[in-house]
């Protein structure tokens, strides 16, 4: 019996074209008890409109949507838990919206990038995709480093400015023209961030 061909490489000939968009959703499911929570609560609150529109869109689209998300030190937990563990908690009101449906793919992370130690590069290579749109939770945080992780990966990037959430507002601004002049992403509202059907 031989052995299983390897998997190409990514950008090999065989690799899957890398043209399709996936909507990365960052950190949201969350209990908010941890430090600087009262400040980042009312960024966050105000973000969960534009990132339901965004999940609404994508999911219509068939463009996948992946949730990168902290694992609070829970190494015991899945991804099943850290939502029930966040529906359960006071801020409920503010992850119900943003579920994961029964198609959504989950990333556990335990670093500020969505990247770090992470099978996300390998797992957007195998989807064929190309470009990610980050939303979520912090922009001067996770979302920066993670967006530069992104340029490094060659991927596309768009950031949608009212679809991530703040803990410093001063930080933030300054976090998306680092992402804009530095890394190559397209900053724009969430209003204006278009999937092409994948379905």
């Amino acid at each position: 019996m031989t052995d299983p061909a390897p998997d190409p490489a990514p950008g090999s000939a065989s690799a899957p074209p890398a043209d399709r968009s996936a909507l990365v959703v960052i950190d949201m499911i969350n209990t908010y008890d941890h430090d600087d929570a009262e400040l980042l609560l009312p960024a966050s609150r105000a973000v969960v409109p534009a990132i339901v529109d965004l999940l609404d869109r994508a999911r219509a689209a068939g463009v996948p949507v992946i949730y990168a998300n902290d694992n609070f030190g829970e190494w015991r937990s899945h991804h099943g838990e850290l939502v029930d563990t966040a529906l359960s908690g006071p801020h409920a009101d503010l992850v119900e919206p943003l579920r994961p449906d029964a198609e959504s793919l989950f990333v556990v992370k335990a670093r500020h990038s969505i990247f770090y130690e992470t099978p996300l590069s390998y797992l957007l290579w195998e989807l064929g995709v190309g470009h990610i749109v980050l939303c979520g939770q912090v922009t001067e945080q996770c979302v920066l480093y993670s967006a530069l992780d992104a340029h490094i990966r060659h991927l596309r990037t768009t950031v949608p400015h009212d679809a991530v959430a703040a803990i410093h507002p001063e930080l933030a601004d300054a976090a998306l023209e680092m992402m804009r002049r530095n890394m190559g992403a397209r900053i724009a509202a969430a209003s204006e961030v278009t999937f092409k059907d994948q379905g």
